[in-house]
């Protein structure tokens, strides 16, 4: 399977950008030197150890980790200059890297269970469909337009719509999208605002697919606990099952002498909460649900007595 690479993508971009301040480019070029060994690790474990279930996630959850940090502490954190530390939200050179192991993770682990044709990875999903046209101002296909969704991660699978007034679809109009069966956000700090753009996410998701889930994952919480089953967000999974660091150790981090002068301090906050190898089993389990689910067979209900 052929993985896509947000993380990558986002790297080349920070070394191509015009801002990146120029003695910050061997700090990125040495990030993508990290990087390609990374990959290069996950695939050795995939296939090591694509037996043994548990030592592959821990292995591939180790190596994230080990990654993430050199990232966070070499390339963020020790530059010199402040752009990269002030841009990473604009970067997404941070969060990238979630979206770039889910679906190496989801095909190591469930990739014999994964239907046919199916899609891992960010991708832009069917949100909605309307029609601009009226009786006295005929558009092609009625005018057909479809609204879609950026998903950070799903499992999806494409659609290719056709649209005409005319049974021999003459003047047709052809769209394509994709149908995301399951999707889930990342987020690198989760906080109130976030979690309600999240819910407005789920709500069109599942307007659109009623069968449909949806997944909020984040790094860092940054807000009280809100029940889900009052929501349309099907769970919320805190990867490193931890708050975020205060906002006054945070205000520090800013210019590159706040950084050294809290370095061991930051160090140890994120090697005391590394991404859990037990939240990320809980995704897993929860997709490995979602592709167990029986259909409705008539025969079985009766015998059951429920449905």
């Amino acid at each position: 399977m052929k993985f896509p690479t947000p993380h990558l993508d986002k790297l080349t971009a920070t070394l191509l950008n015009e801002k990146l301040p120029h003695d910050d480019k061997p700090l990125v070029e040495k990030a993508l030197q990290d990087y390609h060994i990374w990959i290069s690790n996950l695939e050795s474990i995939a296939i090591q150890h694509r037996d043994k279930p548990q030592k592959l996630l821990h292995f591939m959850v180790n190596e994230l980790n080990e990654y993430r940090l050199r990232l966070d502490i070499n390339l963020i954190f020790d530059s010199p200059h402040d752009w990269l530390y002030r841009q990473k939200g604009q970067t997404k050179l941070d969060n990238s890297i979630i979206e770039e192991f889910l679906p190496r993770l989801v095909q190591a682990l469930l990739g014999h269970k994964l239907p046919a044709g199916i899609r891992l990875g960010p991708v832009e999903s069917f949100a909605a469909i309307w029609f601009d046209s009226s009786l006295t101002r005929r558009e092609p296909a009625g005018g057909l337009s479809l609204r879609q969704k950026a998903q950070d991660f799903a499992l999806s699978l494409p659609l290719y719509i056709r649209a005409s007034h005319s049974p021999t679809f003459e003047e047709a109009l052809q769209l394509k999208t994709n149908l995301a069966y399951i999707a889930a956000e990342c987020k690198t700090n989760l906080d109130k605002t976030m979690f309600q753009e999240a819910c407005a996410t789920a709500r069109d998701l599942k307007s659109a697919l009623p069968l449909a889930r949806y997944l909020l994952l984040c790094e860092w919480l940054d807000m009280k606990p809100i029940n889900t089953g009052t929501t349309p967000i099907d769970k919320v999974l805190i990867l490193r099952k931890a708050k975020r660091i205060s906002a006054v150790t945070r205000e520090k981090f800013s210019t590159y002498q706040g950084r050294q002068s809290l370095k061991g301090t930051y160090l140890a906050f994120l090697q005391s909460h590394p991404y859990r190898e037990e939240v990320f089993q809980l995704f897993i389990n929860y997709i490995d649900q979602f592709l167990s689910q029986e259909t409705l067979d008539e025969a079985t209900v009766l015998d059951q007595g429920y449905f």
